[in-house]
């Protein structure tokens, strides 16, 4: 970067709001009017008070001059800078000397201070972390800008970019106003202080670090326009973050701006624009490109080809990524790890799984070494295909070679074992890999147990269950509430009840899937009085219950012939609960009607309707057979005679 005249940079950015250029840019780019020296309008969500603007606290009483030094408002900002001279914890003890008057300490004071001590950065950053910390107050934006300038000149860059970080922050914060334009009050500062241009660098790059793309992309323009000349660094990291954005089109028009300006690219350059040409999609374009780069002076590296390749494969065309893998062995670029496993992947995804395995083997003859990365693509690709033996054996050279198997690789097997129906080889191969010590995660035996009862083998997912429980293992209440439902399938509900016990002791509260789940199977095997003391838990543990349960009991009531019980459950539901089921009703009609017993019906009905239930077509159904049943033997009567 190159010093530009102030007074420029300062109308630039005065008038750069109304710049036709900027407005047409995809970030809809405005720009913030210049901020007043010292200004602090602006609030931030930090619990730092703001230090008060210094022209509404400053002192003009010629009164004043006739009080002690350590009394006199108008000292405080020599008062405080002898202290730092002496030690730095003169700092601690002139705060109790001078505490009346630290109200009257401003922006400007704290930046007379700063400036006082451009020469020592060690003094005036002992002083600005003693304003916020020590007085708990938060310093202007150009009070920041002030200690990042000191801090850039003495070459201290950690501290200058954790700084600015912090700036950066606060800034954003902000609620309620403007927020201050931090560029703008870095030129401002330039005017009373030594600078360094590398600044503006470290704030493009801080943006970015942040996150703030937007933001960085817009100072890069500023920078450009008030006649700064950005470093190649800053450019490259500005592009990375558009790249990763997927703002491709700024991504472009920063590279252009460098080229107009006279910034030359470097091989990095190159890479992040061949990363750019991969995301648009326009493969084709990418052997003009590694033309001009060539034309550029700069061979691409292995980067550049990874990412071609990558891209290639991607796209299914894996003729040309190994057109590339051939083309690097003649330019003197050897492929790494990445290259073999890119390709590897591509492959697989086609179905060439022997093939990518025959690459794997070449390339640890070439003296590559390969990495779970490399073992998972070839293991993905077996299980695909169901070829499992081979996926065993690769698991077991990875561990022969010292490579511990991941998550994701064990859960390919043991996953790929259950599709193909073949669960007790998946349970066979946990064991052996824990011989092994390779762990397995909670995700794998989720997966078993919750296979186990799929198969309708819930004695099998219950003995998995006790064993890795020795293991620290604990289920959450969706697995509990699979292997319960399993259970219940086969009529096992005495073992689901013992379960349900185990896993409230296991501080594991049942939910509505658990209680609806036992109350059904109990009713269904003729125990309804037993669902109907765990739905009274089910109510008293905060659970309302369903239609499903309400319809479970009053069918089982029915079927066990408990009619009075049934109907006093029925208008229990709909009382407490405004459960208005009309299939538990028309199940209580039923019975009624198999009995032929009329006169209780229609005395039913009127008592339900009073409840809240209404007859429906079904009702009536059941309500003319129950008559037919009563009509029919008088008519077979007449006939006879």
């Amino acid at each position: 970067m190159y010093r530009a005249s102030i007074y420029t940079v300062n109308q630039i950015l005065v008038m750069s709001t109304s710049s036709p250029r900027h407005k047409k840019t995809f970030f809809n780019i405005s720009f913030i009017p210049k901020i007043s020296t010292f200004s602090s309008s602006s609030s931030s969500s930090s619990s730092l008070q703001t230090i008060p603007d210094s022209h509404s606290s400053s002192v003009s009483n010629p009164l004043y001059q006739f009080l002690p030094q350590t009394q006199n408002p108008n000292n405080i900002v020599n008062l405080i800078c002898s202290s730092i001279k002496q030690e730095s914890n003169h700092l601690s003890l002139l705060q109790n000397d001078i505490k009346d008057l630290l109200s009257h300490l401003g922006a400007q004071d704290v930046s007379r201070v700063l400036l006082r001590f451009q020469s020592d950065y060690s003094s005036a950053l002992v002083f600005f972390n003693w304003v916020k910390n020590g007085l708990g107050l938060r310093p202007t934006t150009q009070n920041y800008c002030i200690a990042l300038h000191i801090l850039s000149c003495s070459k201290k860059f950690p501290q200058a970019m954790k700084l600015l970080s912090e700036l950066i922050e606060l800034v954003r914060d902000v609620d309620v106003g403007p927020k201050d334009d931090i560029l703008q009050n870095l030129v401002v500062c330039t005017e009373d202080c030594n600078w360094d241009p590398v600044i503006f660098d470290m704030l493009i790059k801080a943006y970015v670090k942040a996150g703030m793309i937007r933001d960085s992309f817009i100072t890069f323009k500023k920078t450009l326009k008030v006649g700064f000349v950005p470093s190649l660094i800053a450019c490259n990291c500005l592009m990375n973050g558009l790249v990763k954005w997927n703002c491709t089109d700024q991504c472009w028009e920063v590279y252009e701006d460098m080229g107009r300006i006279g910034i030359h690219p470097n091989v990095y350059t190159f890479n992040i624009l061949t990363n750019v040409l991969c995301k648009d999609g326009d493969v084709d374009k990418v052997n003009a490109f590694l033309d001009k780069m060539e034309e550029e002076g700069f061979d691409p590296d292995i980067v550049t080809y990874n990412t071609l390749i990558s891209s290639y494969c991607r796209k299914g065309r894996l003729g040309d990524a190994f057109y590339l893998y051939r083309i690097m062995y003649r330019r003197g670029v050897m492929p790494d790890l990445v290259s073999y496993t890119v390709l590897m992947n591509g492959l697989c995804k086609q179905g060439n799984v022997r093939d990518a395995h025959q690459l794997f083997h070449r390339m640890v003859h070439r003296g590559l070494f390969p990495d779970i990365v490399s073992y998972n693509t070839l293991i993905s690709g077996y299980c695909d295909e169901g070829k499992l033996p081979e996926c065993k054996s690769l698991l077991y050279e990875m561990i022969k070679t010292g490579i511990c198997p991941d998550d994701f690789t064990c859960r390919l097997v043991i996953e790929g074992y259950g599709k193909e129906g073949k669960l007790l080889a998946a349970l066979n191969l946990v064991v052996e890999l824990q011989k092994f010590q390779v762990p397995i995660s909670r995700h794998i035996y989720d997966y078993l147990i919750v296979a186990l009862c799929q198969e309708n083998r819930p004695f099998a997912a219950k003995s998995l269950l006790e064993r890795i429980s020795l293991d620290s293992y604990l289920p959450d209440l969706d697995i509990y509430n699979k292997l319960i439902e399993s259970l219940c399938q086969s009529n096992n509900v005495t073992e689901a009840m013992v379960l349900k016990a185990q896993m409230v002791c296991k501080n594991i509260k049942p939910n509505l899937i658990t209680y609806r789940t036992l109350i059904c199977c109990l009713c269904q095997m003729n125990r309804t009085v037993e669902g109907e003391t765990l739905m009274e838990e089910m109510v008293e543990s905060g659970w309302p219950p369903s239609s499903e349960i309400c319809r479970s009991l009053i069918k089982g009531y029915c079927k066990e012939r408990d009619v009075a019980k049934a109907e006093s459950l029925l208008g229990f539901f709909a009382k407490e609960f405004q459960v208005f089921d009309s299939e538990s009703y028309n199940e209580l009609v039923k019975v009624f009607c198999e009995d032929g017993d009329m006169t209780k019906l229609l005395e039913l009905q009127d008592r339900m309707m009073k409840v809240g239930f209404a007859p429906n077509s079904l009702t009536f159904k059941y309500a003319i057979r129950g008559l037919w049943r009563i009509t029919r033997p008088e008519k077979d009567k007449l006939l006879l005679e």
